[in-house]
């Protein structure tokens, strides 16, 4: 067994403990390699993780006190192409809707399965029906607004049924005499909606791979801007008990950069066992820990306050080199893999640091070039039956928590992976000039770095 593999094997019992010994001992020496397993094993790990702590599904059971209650559920899906960390970003605008449609009642926000994401290229593992708790802490998340997992939504509502599905939509005619304003209006489908009727009536879609949902009414909805543009019509117009808001993308944000983005951005804590497993690889490879880095962590996120420049990180270079559909595109400002070298060993010298941590979506072709170019390179890359226990999430997620505790992070231009990375060092304290940095294009004329968004508290 390979060095990498012993290390998470090792630490996946460690955060399993009794609860999942027998599964993942099973799936590090090799004799089960079955999803279920490794299905069960991080449902375990997380189990232990949040253990005693209150969570949606332990408030979500059907009793006579939460059968009493008025409740209204929200949920929401994404374009299907968009990616792990744009969803991320529209988690953060549904949440600020939820908290202004809970002025006016018991609104909860359903938080969708994840599955079939475009970046997820592991085909030979299963990444469908995966709940948040797997990639984040629900119990953080639920210190800044009321969630719940889809399943606990099954449970509590009592089936598989939604009953309103509204496809959210720009306006056919753009903006009117190119004025902008905000507004929304019931409006006939643009597209063709991802929705057929079965032969009871129901509307049968995707629905995050569970096809025994069934949605009871669809209407499309023209709306343009923020997202709490739609509390008046969900409260006024609609009485369905649960609202499903599909292309949720196409309302913006209600304050961003603000102090209610912020804090919602921050409740956004990744699971613990994947910061733990985050943490032992920095301590093991990089000679990085909180301690040292100057980078102290506090499980309630409500506590956490780091002054700007506080954080020292750890003695290596951070690095998100994006490729793929991006050099695909030629898009001017994505440097060639030489071009992207040239300027790691700029930063080492400049720096006096002698490792560089890369999170990469390379594929094997380009890996081969660049471990040759840059043989000093670190990266986490767990065994096949890790990454069934992690999936493709968790292993982006432990690339972002290794980079975002880099002495300097250097990123890919317009990349939502390089601006959660952004986002997790502004939160610890780091200073914005080893932040806000990315690569440049070879032949890029005008280089412009990332905006600075400042942490509001």
């Amino acid at each position: 067994m390979a060095d990498a593999e012993r290390f998470c094997c090792a630490l996946l019992r460690r955060i399993a403990g009794c609860f999942s010994l027998i599964l993942v001992a099973s799936v590090c020496t090799g004799s089960s390699s079955s999803s279920s397993s490794s299905a069960a094993a991080a449902a375990a790990a997380q189990d232990v993780s949040d253990y005693g702590a209150f969570s949606a599904g332990q408030a979500a059971r059907v009793t006579p006190a939460t059968a009493a209650r008025d409740v209204r559920y929200l949920l929401y899906d994404v374009n299907p192409p968009e990616g792990f960390n744009l969803r991320r970003d529209v988690y953060i605008r549904m949440a600020s809707l939820v908290k202004t449609l809970r002025q006016r009642g018991d609104w909860v926000l359903v938080l969708p399965p994840w599955g079939r994401l475009y970046h997820w290229q592991s085909p030979e593992i299963d990444q469908e029906r995966i709940p948040w708790g797997e990639f984040f802490s629900i119990t953080s998340l639920q210190a800044n607004v009321p969630v719940m997992e889809y399943e606990e939504f099954i449970a509590e509502s009592g089936g598989p049924f939604i009953d309103h599905i509204l496809v959210l939509q720009s306006y056919a005619e753009g903006w009117t005499e190119g004025k902008w304003e905000e507004k929304v209006d019931v409006r006939p489908c643009i597209e063709k909606l991802a929705y057929t009727k079965d032969k009871q009536g129901y509307y049968r879609g995707w629905f995050w791979g569970y096809e025994e949902t069934r949605g009871v009414n669809v209407t499309c909805l023209s709306a343009q801007g923020h997202a709490s543009i739609l509390a008046p019509y969900l409260q006024d117009n609609i009485t369905a008990t649960s609202v499903m808001l599909d292309r949720a993308e196409t309302v913006l944000h209600d304050h961003y950069a603000g102090k209610d983005y912020w804090d919602t951005r921050r409740s956004m804590v990744f699971a613990k066992h994947l910061r733990i497993i985050g943490d032992e690889f920095r301590a093991k490879y990089l000679n990085s820990t909180d301690e040292k880095d100057l980078t102290p962590y506090q499980e309630d996120w409500t506590r956490m306050k780091a002054k700007p420049g506080s954080a020292w990180g750890g003695p290596y270079v951070g690095v998100h080199l994006r490729r793929k559909d991006f050099i695909w595109g030629h898009r001017e400002d994505v440097p060639s893999l030489k071009g992207a070298v040239k300027k790691i060993r700029s930063l080492l010298k400049k720096l006096k640091l002698e490792r560089v941590f890369v999170a990469t979506d390379a594929d094997e072709e380009e890996l081969k070039k660049l471990k040759k170019m840059l043989p000093e390179m670190v990266r986490f890359e767990p065994s096949q039956e890790n990454l069934e226990l992690l999936r493709d999430g968790g292993v982006a997620i432990i690339d972002q928590c290794i980079c975002a505790h880099a002495r300097y992070f250097i990123g890919t231009s317009v990349s939502t992976f390089s601006f959660r990375i952004h986002e997790e060092r502004e939160i610890l304290g780091f200073d914005p000039k080893t932040t806000y940095n990315r690569f440049c294009g070879d032949s890029e004329k005008e280089c412009e770095q990332p905006t600075h968004w400042k942490i509001v508290y």
